[in-house]
């Protein structure tokens, strides 16, 4: 065991805490609400968040180098997996469920799976990309190979096909009512967007006043985005 550092205490249990708990909360709400498809595709988004962070509870006082390496990979690709269910929620929204059918959504949701799993899975095992760990610390440091090829598959892959999306749906939205909700659902988005690049970047920096920074920050983008994506859709989807 290993004594934490007060930043690294807030990001994992405050920041990343809150976040699973709130986001916990929400996707068993979300279920609760009815099981069709849609309620069951935007419950996963949080779920798949939810157990991220809680996968970070048990690594995070560990000093066990090969334990800590696996457990840091389920909960980086639990995290990231999780945005494909936004982009497979906003095709249903923009197509429907006829035309984005079930055996699209688990193309899908594989493909974008294995792609982000198998890349990260595989970085880690070489040298050069390896995440490796503050020896005082033990907060994860990201090479620069390790850093890029999440980022840009998790950005290019499921946040910018999210966030295109958003802008296709609300376009197609005529009810003003409904609009502004889908308004307030897509900042949530947003911030959850930004929430996930900040911690691309802290971990890849390693830097103190940047990783504090971070952590202030994402606690107000994790709170104030659970808010607003299920206040915008997640009372709708009944």
């Amino acid at each position: 065991m290993i004594v934490l550092d007060p930043v690294r205490i807030a990001t994992v249990y405050l920041v990343q805490g809150l976040m699973g708990l709130i986001y916990l909360y929400l996707g068993i709400k979300t279920l609760k609400r009815d099981t069709k498809r849609l309620n069951v595709i935007f419950a996963a988004f949080y779920l798949s968040i939810a157990i991220g962070t809680f996968i970070n509870w048990i690594y995070a006082p560990l000093n066990d180098a090969p334990i800590v390496l696996y457990l840091n990979f389920l909960t980086n690709f639990s995290m990231f997996f999780g945005v494909i269910f936004l982009v497979i929620f906003n095709l249903i929204l923009l197509k429907s469920e006829k035309i984005i059918t079930s055996n699209k959504q688990i193309i899908i949701i594989v493909a974008y799976g294995l792609i982000l799993g198998v890349g990260m899975f595989v970085l880690i095992h070489i040298p050069e990309t390896k995440v490796y760990f503050d020896p005082e610390k033990f907060s994860p440091i990201w090479p620069i190979g390790f850093y890029l090829y999440v980022a840009i598959i998790v950005n290019s892959l499921a946040m910018a096909p999210a966030l295109f999306l958003l802008i296709q749906v609300y376009k197609k939205i005529e009810d003003q009512e409904l609009k502004q909700k889908f308004k307030f659902f897509s900042i949530g988005v947003i911030e959850i967007l930004i929430f996930a690049n900040l911690i691309f970047l802290s971990n890849f920096l390693n830097n103190g006043t940047f990783r504090t920074i971070s952590a202030i920050i994402g606690f107000l983008l994790v709170v104030s985005a659970a808010y607003l994506m299920y206040n915008g859709v997640g009372r709708q989807i009944s």
